[in-house]
């Protein structure tokens, strides 16, 4: 570490920037945005800078002078001439300012990083001036794993820490906090609901340590490829003490979790249930009231044909904090990886979904006249095993043999498959290709 990073309180203290163009207004903006009210210096300050400026800075234009430096705790220097640059550089730190020179870091007692603003909550990342293209890169990964309301966030723990403090030792509050950042309140304070939030902390607070419970994470892994997993669910995975997996969620996307979470495979195929689905719900039901961070991940969207429906009624009949996140589920992603659009204006105005077998992995009880009729595209989620009684239905009512067809195995992963024929020879083409799913 060349050097030491600290944040300043400017709102007291005396800034000045020398320069008046594009430069000088940046430096400007970063400082107001502080609290600071800056002294803009210059013979010729530009008409845009002035503008933008006008009632936020004190702006002189005119030639700066020794004077102008007296008390300054930072001064910028954004002007074109190395020379003046140089300059004033020396005497701003003979007047005992810090200083920073724009584009000259051989000058500099400090550099302004990349700044990621939040509110209450601030993230600055800097190379010491040796690679900003890398700098920008790093704020642009940042600022995509930072929820949205991460600010809110900071602002609505910091009402709380007095009353967090007065309430419980030393020993026991950075357990309560580390509960929060991962818990339900915080959940809630992330997706805006922030009265509930304060109730729900308000209870936390009031209520033992030993009896915080913890949150249910229902999480939609998308259809393999770790690249089309979500922003969100990557941040759930990485704070999860406990994931509970499916059979469909890649090895790629578990790699992402935290490394010292507990993963437990729930997985289920056709009449091969690893873990009865009445089993897993108790189980998340039982983690949560451990006060565990718990991930129920799922692959595609939990939504549809995910059975993230029935885990959410169990949630909330057992009174444990529940939330979603969605994932893009299979059709969408074997749709894209395989080029073939789900809608179209010259072939199909909408896209009908269902599932190849119902409930205790009976065959699908469907209205086959309804679905043979429909000019749209239609996607079967788990159809391998019925595929020929499905095209048979199909065709007995009404849809034409001859009717184009892709069968997708492992859509939008490296070992995909895609088989394209007519539905007439659909357990042929099952046949040859070595399909068997998912």
């Amino acid at each position: 570490m060349n050097r030491f990073p600290a944040f300043i309180d400017l709102k007291a203290r005396k800034t000045v920037i020398i320069g008046g163009g594009a430069a000088a207004l940046g430096k400007a903006r970063l400082v107001i945005a502080a609290g600071a009210e800056p002294l803009v210096i210059w013979p010729q300050i530009e008409a845009a800078t002035r503008k933008e400026l006008t009632g936020s800075a004190r702006l002189i234009e005119t030639a700066p002078v020794r004077a102008d430096l007296a008390g300054a705790a930072l001064v910028f220097i954004a002007v074109d001439d190395a020379v003046e640059a140089e300059r004033w550089a020396g005497l701003a730190r003979a007047a005992g300012a810090l200083v920073n020179v724009v584009d000259r870091p051989e000058l500099c007692d400090f550099t302004t990083p990349s700044i990621i603003d939040r509110g209450r909550l601030t993230i600055a990342v800097s190379s010491d001036g040796a690679a900003p293209v890398l700098v920008k890169r790093l704020r642009a990964d940042i600022e995509a794993l930072l929820p949205a309301n991460a600010g809110a966030l900071a602002e609505f723990a910091g009402r709380y820490r007095s009353a967090v403090k007065a309430k419980l030792d030393a020993a026991r509050r950075r357990g309560f906090w580390e509960a929060f950042f991962n818990g339900p309140i915080a959940a809630l304070v992330l997706q805006g609901d922030e009265r509930a939030a304060h109730e729900t902390m308000l209870e936390a607070i009031n209520r033992p340590q030993a009896e915080q419970e913890g949150v249910v994470h229902i999480v939609g892994a998308g259809p393999g490829d770790p690249d089309l997993l979500t922003i969100k669910a990557l941040r759930l995975l990485q704070n999860a003490d406990v994931i509970l997996y499916d059979r469909l969620v890649s090895d790629e996307i578990l790699s992402l979790a935290r490394r010292d979470a507990d993963r437990l495979y729930v997985g289920k195929a056709k009449a091969a249930h690893a873990v009865a689905q009445a089993d897993i719900e108790k189980t998340m039901i039982a983690l949560a009231r451990e006060g565990k961070n718990v991930v129920r991940l799922k692959g595609g969207d939990p939504f549809v044909f995910g059975r993230g429906g029935e885990e959410l009624d169990a949630m909330r009949a057992a009174g444990v904090a529940v939330f979603v996140t969605p994932g893009i589920t299979a059709a969408i992603g074997c749709a894209a990886a395989a080029g073939m659009a789900l809608t179209h204006r010259d072939y199909a105005q909408a896209v009908t979904f269902v599932t190849g077998h119902a409930k205790g992995d009976a065959e699908p009880d469907l209205d086959w006249a309804a679905l043979a009729a429909l000019k749209n595209t239609l996607v079967v989620y788990m159809g391998v095993t019925t595929a020929e009684k499905i095209s048979s239905q199909l065709i007995a009512h009404g849809r034409g043999p001859e009717t184009p067809i892709a069968i997708i195995e492992n859509g939008a992963r490296a070992n995909q498959k895609i088989i394209k024929g007519a539905l007439s020879d659909i357990g042929a083409l099952i046949e040859a290709g070595d399909i068997t799913g998912p």
